[in-house]
């Protein structure tokens, strides 16, 4: 069994999803023989990418929500349906016990993504932290910490919005 947690940008334009998605679908390749586990908070974008990536690899999906109001105040227009989408097809959801999505629940949030994975799969083009935490960077940084296996994946021709 190998539990992938992702990271990565929200902001991704469209061309760059499809490049995402192929990118995704390749590095998850080889583990569709094995079970496959992926971890992820379901925003939109990268996360989102990930966690389809897994459902169509025949893998176990493990929602992590950062907080109780998440969906209500951080879930938002078009993403709502592909949220509730992968919330329902979730083998597992994780609310932590927080109020409010603040700086503090995404942190912790991150914290299990990294406690659950063996390898985390970073959707990032490489910039440094923004200096607010629970950022994609961030993640990167503390996985590395941790010493657990990070996957960049940043096909040629990705741009963010």
């Amino acid at each position: 069994m190998t539990t992938f947690a992702v990271t990565g940008h929200m902001d991704l334009t469209d061309d760059t999803v499809d490049l995402v998605r192929s990118a995704l679908a390749e590095l998850l390749r080889p583990y569709a023989d094995d079970i496959l586990v992926g971890v992820s908070c379901l925003a939109a974008g990268a996360d989102s990418l990930f966690a389809e990536a897994v459902l169509a690899s025949d893998g176990r999906l493990v929602a992590v929500i950062p907080s109780e109001d998440y969906r209500q105040h951080h879930v938002r227009g078009d993403h709502t349906p592909l949220f509730d989408r992968l919330l329902d097809a979730a083998d597992e959801v994780v609310v932590l016990p927080y109020a409010s999505a603040d700086r503090e629940a995404f942190d912790a949030a991150n914290a299990v993504l990294l406690e659950r994975a063996d390898r985390l799969v970073a959707v990032w083009n490489g910039e440094g932290p923004s200096g607010k935490g629970g950022g994609t960077a961030d993640a990167v940084l503390a996985a590395r910490e941790l010493g657990l296996p990070v996957d960049v994946v940043w096909p040629e021709g990705a741009a963010r919005r």
